[in-house]
């Protein structure tokens, strides 16, 4: 059996390295994107390498920034940009193979293997002088027999890298890495990890299998298999579209005009659809409301947002947001909210602020113990406000 070729691409600093492409006069200048420059409150969401070198950090506050680098231009982020420059960048990729799957904005995979005819180097080499000569846009690319290796090599040589990491290469290049620096190990499991005495790659690859399986589950079993190198996903092109929506509807026993009953069907509504969110481990760039009224015409509301979203509270927001802008006034009779334009949330990109940073973390770690409470003793659990008994229609 012919071995696997699989390459990721991640491009170098993509939001700042936008910006560059776009004004060459930023060039070789200390640069960071950051929520809120102008307030001086925001958080660095990428920067330069030149900016790295003084310091420079993902999630700083621009005010920390500035101190350590009084020369640092700051931009707020571009979303169109962004998004115009990563079809660009995955119509290249797609010339090459339909075997692409993308799993952010500015990172995906290739199966290269039927490309037999160049060596994968010099087609690594082809593909990222391409995209730099078309969109000025750095890249780097690993290139390995399966995903997890080929991540793992992309980022060992930025910007502009291009590494090869075999099967035979994880004893010697991948086991002595700190245990954080492994993808797949979420930064906050990273001290749940060490208290276990996994402190390295290495560590967690000859771990006892029954300890990861009481401490971690299947999922700790999983991610020893890639520690040893053992990944059998396949590149999957549909994997970042597949999610095409997750919502619900609901239909109320007596049609209402009541405003109470409505916004506590849409929280009931939110709560379902974050549930469904979570499960999936996806966010939402896209936020969609139904409305029936009590003569059957129907009604839907969408809004595309610029950062995406899974918990209960932004759902609900947004939803009772659009039904007071579209609502008539007339009784009610059934209501939905659903989710699209779907990402991966370990990928989902947001316009961090200083100050709802640290209350996201806040609010990530009530919406998990709200969850854990649900699922143990049922949605009603935990609730908030009036209830109406209201029957599930539909969900998809």
């Amino acid at each position: 059996m012919l071995a696997r070729v699989i390459f990721h691409l991640d491009m170098n600093s993509f939001f700042a390295s936008v910006e560059v492409a776009k004004d060459p006069s930023l060039s070789g200048k200390p640069l960071a994107i950051a929520g809120n420059p102008k307030e001086r409150k925001g958080i660095i969401v990428t920067s330069t390498y030149e900016a790295r070198a003084k310091g420079i950090k993902t999630t700083m506050p621009i005010w920390q920034a500035k101190k350590l680098c009084p020369e640092l231009i700051v931009l707020p982020p571009n979303g169109d940009s962004y998004r115009k420059a990563s079809q660009a960048i995955f119509d290249i990729l797609l010339s090459y193979t339909p075997n692409v799957q993308q799993v952010s904005i500015d990172e995906g995979y290739m199966d290269v293997t039927d490309m037999t005819d160049i060596h994968p180097v010099h087609l690594a080499k082809q593909i990222q002088k391409r995209i730099f000569e078309e969109l000025r846009l750095p890249c780097s690319i690993g290139i390995a027999p399966n995903k997890f290796l080929a991540k793992m090599a992309s980022d060992m040589k930025k910007p502009n890298g291009i590494t090869i990491v075999r099967k035979r290469d994880v004893p010697q290049v991948l086991w002595p890495m700190p245990i954080e620096e492994m993808h797949g190990i979420g930064r906050r499991t990273v001290e749940k990890w060490k208290k276990t005495s996994i402190y390295t790659i290495g560590d967690l690859a000859m771990a006892d299998k029954e300890l990861l399986l009481k401490k971690f589950g299947d999922r700790g079993l999983k991610l020893q298999e890639r520690a040893n190198g053992i990944d059998h996903r396949k590149v999957d092109p549909n994997a970042y579209s597949r999610f095409k929506s997750i919502g619900h509807s609901k239909t109320l026993h007596v049609d209402t005009a009541n405003r109470e009953v409505i916004h506590d069907t849409f929280s009931t509504l939110a709560v379902r659809v974050q549930h469904r969110l979570h499960e999936k481990k996806v966010c939402a760039y896209g936020v969609q409301i139904t409305i029936r009224y009590f003569d059957w015409k129907m009604i839907t509301r969408s809004k595309k947002l610029d950062d995406p979203i899974h918990s209960e509270q932004d759902l609900l927001k947004e939803a009772k947001r659009m039904f007071e802008q579209a609502w008539n006034g007339e009784r009610v009779r059934l209501l939905g909210i659903s989710t699209y334009d779907l990402i991966d949330q370990q990928y989902a990109y947001k316009q961090l602020d200083l100050f709802s940073y640290k209350e996201d973390e806040k609010k990530e770690r009530l919406q998990q113990t709200l969850i854990d409470l649900q699922k143990k003793f049922g949605d009603a659990s935990v609730q908030k406000g009036y209830r109406k008994k209201v029957n599930d229609d539909d969900k998809h």
